[in-house]
Formats: structure tokens, C-alpha cells, sequence
């Protein structure tokens, strides 16, 4: 009696504990950083007023993607503006109806140090990350902060001095209790890596470019090599690999006078595929595996010069690759040799990376306007879908739901 009292209880946990781990997305681009989820009945039709579970206003301004863990969303937000005084802040939010359950104020920035930012940045646009009972948030050179998730400060970081172009833009990424990020600025670019138990610095790398614009933007991604972990991170002029526990720098691929890095790297078929630079983006499918000092010459599988992304990180989704331009023109390639399956104008222009679900994947323009196809070789749109509000956040995907950040609202979409 007592192991069927054992098998019906697990009968009745299992699928529970199957739906809790898919309602995580804890970070930029989801629990594995690529964009993919494992979500189920995702949807692929909505509008402004259609399959609509609801949207509420978040006060202040911000890029900063939403980040799901728990039934909780988390954000981060600048209110204010900086001719008048602004203040940068950490939001908790109900999923199942999007009240606010915290907001917590964080740093106050001086008008000087607010000031430098593009037109189409945020005084928040780092994406925070959820984890071990902790909420990570990152505005560059603003200040890096823990809370706990009831919104306590537990630490503040704001010992790191430099001076951004355009203002802050990578999210940071955390690995056995490291949180390391790029701070690529007008002079002295570096990546560095605090301890995420206290927020002291563990280690700070100069970047060593040879770039005559050394600002970049982009967030690491960690990933195993030869059974050791490596940092990669794209800067100003090279992509490089980095040993998380001192930060020394493993190797690099130069990619010429290339600045502004914004994507995210993405690693898949052994092949890391990197972004080069904002004027003339190229897509570099790299291979990390024995690659020692400048391997420039010998880690470059295959490159992609026509349609690579300035802002949105790429997607690798079974065999193929799929990017998006700034510009809109959607690319399919196979990852591993780079032959290009299909080419596809998509309506407006996007910043926010792509992500997939069940063998589908979803473009969100700048204008407010998602697109969704089916995965493959060929290219078949499933449905273009327009919320009314312009979006330059990467969306955040759940059970029979996608989280949209707008301008000035949260959407929560489905029902």
C-alpha cells in the first residue's frame, strides 16, 4: 500500500514538476542562453486586443527583457529622465495577472553619467537573471546589484569606472557563482567577473584590442571545451575565449576593425557563431575546440556576409542556422557548412533576438510586429502578428505563453 501511495503521489507530481521546469526563463534568451525553450502550445495568433491573458504599464523606461522563474517576472527600469534626475530599479511581477509585487530603487545616476546613451538604448536594457534564490541586475557602468527575491538588497557594485558609448547594453552571465560581463567603453575596454556571493571583483581582463572603436555590447556565453568550461565573449575587433576561474584569455579570433559586437554568441554542432561588427556584419561560425592564442587563421569554419545581424543573435535549431538583419531579411543556412536553404524579407526592422518553440520560430520587429515561422529548409510563415506598441526586448517563452516588453507595457500572450 505504501509504494502505490509512492507511484500515485509521483503520478500526480511528475507532470507538475515537468510544467515548473518549463516556466523558467531566468535569463537573456532562456534557461540555456540560446533562444530555444521546451515550452508546449506556445501560441503562434494575437493582436493588440486578441489572445491577450492582459498587459499592464511598467513605470519608467527600459530594454530589458522580462525574465521568468517561479510564477514570478522580473525587469528592470529606469524612471525619471536624466536632465531631471533619474533612478534605475528592479521590478517583481505577478505572472498569472502582472501586479507588481516589488519594486525596488537601486542606484541613483548623476545627469553626466546617465546622459551618454543612444537613441534606441535604455537607461536599462541588461536583462536580469534569476537564480539560486537570488536576482542579478546589471546597468553597466551604472552598477550591478543581488536582491533576494523578495527585493532586498543584498549587495551593490559600483567600484568599476568607465566610460560608455551609447550606455550600457550586454547582460551579464553567471557560472558557479561568477557573474561576468563585458565592459567595452570608449578607452580601456575589459571583461570582469565579481563574485556572486558578494559582488567583489574576482578578476578584470583588458581587452588588449587593436580597434580603433573599442565599444561593444554584447553578453557572454559560457560554454565546454575539451571538458573545460570557457567564456566567450565578443568585443571591439576579436571574439575570445576566457578561462572563468582567472579570467586569463584562452584565445581570440580577430575580425578586423569591428565594433559595436551587440549579439550574443550561440554554441551548437560544436561551432560558435559570433557576430563581427555593426557597419559590415559578418557571421562567423568559429570552432572552439583546440583553438590556442590568435587562431584567426585555423578556428573559422565558414562566414556570412550577406544578411548578418547588427543587433539580434542568431539561432541554431536543429541542423540550421537562422539570423535576422536589422534590416529584416531572415537567413536559413545549414550550421555546419553555412550553404544558405532560404532568404526572406520580414515586415520592419528588429533589434530583439529571435527564439523557437515547437519546431517554430518567432521575430519580434521594432514596430511591435511578430512574425512566426515553421522551422526548416524551407521557408513558411505560420501567422504575422501585430501588438500595436514598438518592442525592442527579446520576448520571454513559457507554457502556453509568450511575455512581450512594449515600450510601456508588459504583455502576457495567450490565455
Amino acid at each position: 500500500m505504501h509504494l502505490l501511495r509512492l507511484l500515485s503521489l509521483a503520478s500526480v507530481l511528475l507532470p507538475f514538476s515537468a510544467l515548473a521546469a518549463e516556466e523558467e526563463w531566468p535569463e537573456f534568451r532562456g534557461p540555456q542562453q540560446q533562444g530555444i525553450s521546451n515550452a508546449k502550445n506556445v501560441p503562434t495568433k494575437w493582436g493588440a486586443d486578441d489572445n491577450v491573458a492582459w498587459k499592464v504599464e511598467v513605470p519608467g523606461k527600459g530594454w530589458s527583457s522580462p525574465s521568468l522563474s517561479g510564477g514570478k517576472i522580473y525587469l528592470t527600469s529606469a524612471i525619471g529622465e536624466p536632465s531631471t534626475g533619474v533612478t534605475l530599479h528592479a521590478l517583481c511581477l505577478d505572472a498569472k495577472d502582472g501586479h507588481t509585487l516589488w519594486d525596488t530603487e537601486l542606484f541613483k545616476p548623476d545627469d553626466a553619467t546617465a546622459a551618454a546613451m543612444h537613441r534606441k538604448n535604455s537607461l536599462a536594457s541588461p536583462t536580469p537573471i534569476v537564480a539560486d534564490g537570488r536576482v542579478y541586475v546589471h546597468f553597466g557602468h551604472m552598477g550591478t546589484a543581488a536582491l533576494d527575491l523578495a527585493g532586498k538588497v543584498l549587495w551593490k557594485q559600483t567600484e568599476l569606472k568607465y566610460a560608455p558609448v551609447h550606455g550600457a547594453g550586454g547582460s551579464p552571465t553567471l557560472y558557479q557563482g561568477e557573474l561576468i560581463f563585458s565592459c567595452d567603453a570608449a578607452q580601456n575596454p575589459f571583461v570582469v567577473g565579481l563574485d556572486a556571493a558578494t559582488g567583489k571583483v574576482r578578476w578584470k581582463t583588458p581587452r588588449n584590442t587593436t580597434a580603433k572603436k573599442p565599444f561593444s555590447f554584447s553578453t557572454p556565453l559560457v560554454i565546454t571545451v575539451e571538458g573545460k568550461p570557457q567564456v566567450i565573449s565578443p568585443g571591439s575587433g576579436f571574439v575570445g575565449g576566457y578561462d572563468p576561474t582567472d579570467g586569463h584569455e584562452i584565445w581570440r579570433v580577430r575580425y578586423g576593425e569591428g565594433y559595436s559586437v551587440i549579439p550574443r554568441p550561440v554554441y551548437a554542432q560544436g561551432l560558435l557563431f559570433v557576430s563581427s561588427c555593426f557597419d559590415r556584419p559578418v557571421l562567423y561560425a568559429i570552432r572552439p575546440e583546440g583553438a590556442k592564442g590568435d587562431a584567426t587563421d585555423t578556428a573559422i569554419a565558414w562566414s556570412l556576409n550577406k544578411g548578418a545581424p547588427h543587433t539580434p543573435s542568431a539561432l541554431v535549431l536543429g541542423d540550421e542556422v537562422y539570423v535576422v538583419s536589422d534590416a529584416g531579411i531572415a537567413t536559413c543556412a545549414d550550421a555546419k557548412t553555412g550553404t544558405v536553404h532560404w532568404t526572406q524579407r520580414l515586415p520592419g526592422n528588429y533589434s530583439a533576438s529571435p527564439v523557437a518553440a515547437e519546431g517554430r520560430i518567432y521575430f519580434q520587429n521594432e514596430t511591435g510586429i511578430g512574425t512566426v515561422i515553421k522551422a526548416g529548409t524551407k521557408f513558411e510563415e505560420l501567422g504575422t502578428n501585430t501588438m500595436g506598441e514598438p518592442t525592442l526586448a527579446t520576448p520571454a517563452v513559457a507554457d502556453n505563453t509568450l511575455y512581450l516588453r512594449g515600450e510601456k507595457h508588459l504583455w502576457r500572450i495567450g490565455k
